[in-house]
């Protein structure tokens, strides 16, 4: 079994400055919309990201348009190393700024490009 997420977007190519240029995740499909681009898959060590905008997703159906724009996802990403993800979010606006949880993580959270919550976690080893 495999779980993807799939994150609705006003712009896949702003979101490509955050999770592409930022984080490090290799876009590895592109599917355009008109001009611009549609969907995306990313991917990193593993983990995999779908991208999808607000206008391709109306191209789908008028249910499918109010259904992105709707949604609204928190990510938890567990990593190896914490502090390689602190540094790639320098600059950026933290909206959980790092944390040591009762149950043994180390956390930051940040909203993504279509207001998306990502929790960037490691294991503290307590």
């Amino acid at each position: 079994m495999k779980i993807t997420a799939v994150l609705y977007v006003p712009s896949i190519e702003e979101s490509l400055k955050f999770w592409v240029d930022r984080l490090g995740f290799e876009k590895t499909v592109e599917v355009p919309e008109g001009n611009e681009i549609g969907f995306a898959i990313l991917v990193r060590d593993g983990a995999e990201v779908m991208l999808q905008s607000y206008a391709s997703a109306a191209t789908d159906s008028e249910a499918a348009a109010a259904f992105a724009k709707s949604c609204r996802t928190a990510l938890f990403i567990e990593v190896g190393d914490f502090e390689e993800f602190v540094r790639r979010l320098e600059g950026y606006p933290v909206e959980m700024p790092v944390r040591d949880t009762f149950y043994g993580m180390r956390e930051i959270g940040v909203k993504a490009p279509g207001e998306h919550i990502v929790v960037f976690a490691a294991r503290t080893g307590a």
